[in-house]
């Protein structure tokens, strides 16, 4: 484990663009990476602007930049919350049934067969996200697509415009 204490904001941030700190490394010294992220102009995971499917002042939902299959989408919480016991019960409540519309969405937009909900905030930082994984009638059924080798992202504007006005 790379030692982050006693470095500042600014040092910080110029490592992660360095590629000397990567996302590990903050969840190991109780940073959360996605907020890092956030408040450090897209300096670990990059620009998702053309990804961002949705977003309003409690949440966003994005297509994933390295998927487990095409469509695979995150819905996040703006604000830091470890995981699903900490959020309240009317996000709670937002954030499933909004992954429930998008879950159709994304059915019917990339065709596939089903589409599986899955949260696993585990460690010591996370950022509260569920992830909609597409399965299509080619690949078996079961747990094993959470874990599906990913894929390049690739770009495609009639799906996201598609999904945009479905939503």
């Amino acid at each position: 484990m790379q030692n982050l204490k006693g470095l500042s904001e600014k040092e910080l941030e110029e490592l992660v663009i360095k590629g000397e700190v990567k996302m590990p490394d903050l969840v190991d010294n109780g940073i959360c990476p996605t907020c890092f992220n956030r408040e450090h102009n897209d300096c670990l995971y990059g620009d998702n602007t053309d990804k961002i499917l949705y977003e309003d002042e409690d949440i966003e939902c994005f297509l994933v930049g390295n998927p487990r299959a095409k469509g695979h989408t995150v819905i996040s919480s703006k604000k830091h919350y470890k995981d699903m016991m900490d959020i309240s019960d009317d996000l709670c409540n937002k954030v499933f049934v909004f992954a429930k519309k998008m879950m159709n969405i994304l059915k019917e937009v990339y065709g596939s067969e089903s589409v599986y909900l899955c949260t696993m905030c585990d460690g010591p930082m996370n950022h509260f996200h569920i992830q909609l994984i597409p399965r299509y009638d080619f690949e078996k059924r079961g747990s094993k697509n959470f874990v599906k080798e990913r894929q390049e992202y690739v770009y495609d504007e009639n799906k996201v415009k598609r999904i945009k006005e479905m939503i």
